[in-house]
Parts: C-alpha cells; structure tokens; sequence
C-alpha cells in the first residue's frame, strides 16, 4: 500500500462512517466523540504538563496496557498520563478511568491531525499497546524525536507487514523505538523484515493484568448467595451462540444439579430477553441487587451489568468462555484461567496465543456441540481421579507461570532513561 492508498483508505473510511452513523451507535459515538477535540485538548492540558500517552485501539488493548500504565505512573508520578482510544466501545468503558488524567478519543490520522495534536499534547513518552499503527502519528512521533514504543504485540505471518505490498506498513513499524512482543514466533516474523535491532520478547502483559485483578478480589454478596453449595457454571462473555449451546448442552445435564451463571458479551434488552427466554426461571443480578426477588429456587442468573465478569468467574467450579463458536474468535480466558478454573471454550481459539497456550497446558477443553460440552462437563465433575482439580491447577499454574512482561518493559524505560533524559 502506497501513502495514497492509504489517505484513500482515510477518506473512504471517515465517509463510511458518516454514511452509516444515523443507524449505527457505535460509528454515531465515534463520530460525535471527536467533535471539538482539538479545541477541548488544548483547554484540559497545560503547556508546561509533562506527560506520557498510552494509546489503545479498544477495550480489549486498555486491559492489556494497563500493567504498564499504572506500574508508570506509580514510577514516574510527576508526569500526568494521557489515554487515547480509536474506538467507542474503549472509551465509553473507560471515560471516567481514573489511572489517566485525561482520556480522549484519538483524532482521525492525517498530516495536519497529527501534528496539531501533538502540537497540543506534547508527550515525553508515547506507547502504543498491541496494535494501531496510524502512519502520519508515528511519522510525527519519529520527527520530533519523542520516544515510540509498541508493547504486547503479537504478529502472524499472514499479515500485510510480510506480504510484498506491505512496504508502508513496514516503513510504520520502523519508526518504533521498541517493539515488545509477545511470543518468539512475533520475532522471527519482525528479523526477517530487518526489525530485529528494535525488537524483543517480554510476553503478554495481559498475564500480569489477570493475576492483579485476582489478587484485589472483593467478593459478590448477592452471587456467593446464589451458588450457595451446587457446583457452579460460570459462562463468561457469551453471545447467542454460546447461549443455545449452553442451552442444549445442559438440557442433557440430567444426573447433575448445575448452577448456571451467564454474563452475556453485550447486555441489550434484546439480548437479555433471548437469554430469559432460553433459560425458564432464571433471574436477573439486578434484581437481586435491588431486593425485587430472591436467589433461592432459580438455578440459573443473568448479569445484566458490564464490570463484574472477572470476579464471576472466581464462583465456579468449571468456566465457559464465550466467542470461540464464531470466526471472530474466543474472548478472554485468562480471566477465568487465573483463579485455577477450569477452562471450556470453542473451535476458534487458534489465533489467540493465551487459549492455545491453556489448552496446550492442559487446564482448557475445546467443545464444538452441546453433546460434547455436556461430556466435558460430566468429565469434569463426576470424573474418579478429580480430573477437575488437575485442570485447574493447570489454569492457575499457566497464568503464573507467564507472568512479568510489565516489569520487564518498566524496566526497560528506567534502563535507557527514556524519561529522565
């Protein structure tokens, strides 16, 4: 792709938004999101602030750097920390994050939106996590000598940056400082493009993430109430799909008395009406959470919130983790992996690293029919050599054992003085 392509692509893709944004939500906020930016950043940061920009694309990219950014700003407390998000569904999660002192949506890319925002913000420092690669902002980045780096990325071989078209693309990722990876398949991927001065392998820092979340846990009242002394099912950011094969599955479930817990990936009336449908006498958090009714004979509970899934997961005997029935592909395991759970997932998790890596280690199990996911579950439970257990010393002992990629970054930036020159 050459540079025209790609302002092409920017056109094209700001117009798409446009066109679509009276009936989508999503591209409505992320229109509406960046009206007045610059005009509000040059308001809410000073000329004399001394600050440290982490970008992410979405909410997903947040969780992975927000290790670093808390280890950061701790660290280094006289600088003030700046989050940027391209999407909406990031921001509006974490608008009000409390780690940052400002978070913004991040303009458009552009020659002229880049060099007015960091006209305007002017970071000592500046990390992108996972992925992004805007072509004009890192351009401007390298220009102004500010320190660039890329942490937790992970690369295949089937994207453009090794393809014979992707020339821009690599000239984008040579004007990092650092590239931190997170396997050693990433690096031999970045050597052999000529990256491998600038490049080195530090893991994921979503391992640390998980592992600080377990370790404030602050229990759920009204859900400890609900499971009581049943063996419990934790189903974690699941869509319809997951649903109807939870559905399926537990119809079959008859020799065991199972309490189902589902936290839906997206919590539209629409969607928890299908899960009230699916699941006859279930009740919802919120009204246990607002005394409406009681926990004592329903067997299956709806978290209609977003937040609390990450603890839900700490109140099961076996976990789901939705996604992985759908090509886009499984959510996070290692929020339930973390508190030595076992693992069940779906077919497409080959792409995520952390899933193949628990499967591999034995504390996951893939499913692709509710027939099988009803044997899995029985296995689990019922089996004589408490096959349940085994996995789930798995899970915890595969979290641990990855641990430490923000040190290892924090590290790095206290090595070569990044902030302190």
């Amino acid at each position: 792709m050459s540079v025209v392509f790609y302002n092409i692509f920017l056109i094209l893709y700001r117009l798409a938004l446009f066109v679509v944004s009276p009936f989508n939500p999503k591209a409505k906020k992320w229109i509406q999101g960046r009206k007045g930016i610059f005009k509000r950043l040059k308001n809410d940061i000073g000329v004399n602030d001394k600050l440290i920009w982490f970008h992410c694309a979405s909410l997903g990219e947040f969780e992975q750097g927000r290790p670093i950014l808390e280890r950061i700003r701790t660290t280094y407390p006289e600088y003030k920390i700046l989050l940027t998000f391209f999407s909406p569904s990031g921001f509006e999660a974490q608008k009000n994050y409390s780690g940052a002192d400002w978070v913004f949506y991040l303009p458009m890319d552009g020659a002229r939106n880049a060099k007015r925002f960091l006209e305007l913000t002017n970071p000592s420092l500046v990390i992108f996590v996972k992925y992004e690669f805007w072509y004009y902002y890192l351009k401007k980045i390298k220009y102004r000598d500010i320190p660039l780096l890329l942490v937790s990325a992970l690369f295949r071989e089937d994207m453009s940056f090794f393809k014979w078209y992707g020339s821009i693309q690599r000239k984008i990722l040579s004007r990092f400082n650092w590239i931190f990876v997170q396997d050693l398949d990433s690096k031999s991927l970045l050597d052999g493009i000529g990256l491998s001065h600038i490049t080195s392998v530090s893991g994921d820092t979503r391992f640390d993430r998980v592992i600080e979340i377990a370790e404030k846990f602050k229990p759920i009242d009204e859900v400890e109430k609900f499971s009581g002394t049943y063996p419990v099912l934790v189903a974690g950011s699941t869509w319809p799909e997951d649903e109807e094969m939870l559905h399926s599955a537990l119809a079959s479930l008859t020799e065991i008395q199972l309490k189902l817990i589902i936290a839906p990936h997206e919590i539209s009336k629409d969607h928890i009406e299908n899960c009230l449908r699916l699941f006859p006498g279930s009740i919802l958090f919120s009204q246990l959470k607002n005394n409406i009714t009681t926990s004592e004979k329903a067997f299956t509970l709806i978290i209609d919130n977003i937040g609390m899934l990450s603890r839900l997961y700490s109140y099961g005997s076996i976990t789901y983790v939705g996604g992985g029935l759908k090509s886009s592909g499984v959510h996070n395991v290692l929020e339930a992996a973390v508190f030595n759970k076992p693992v069940i997932i779906g077919p497409y998790h080959e792409k995520y690293k952390e899933a193949t890596g628990l499967v591999k280690a034995g504390g996951c199990f893939v499913i692709k029919s509710p027939e099988e996911m009803t044997e899995c579950i029985k296995t689990l439970l019922q089996n004589s050599e408490n096959c349940c257990s085994v996995a789930a010393k798995k899970s915890g002992e595969f979290v641990r054992s990855n641990a430490g990629a923000s040190e290892e970054i924090l590290a790095f930036i206290q090595e070569k003085r990044l902030l302190t020159n």
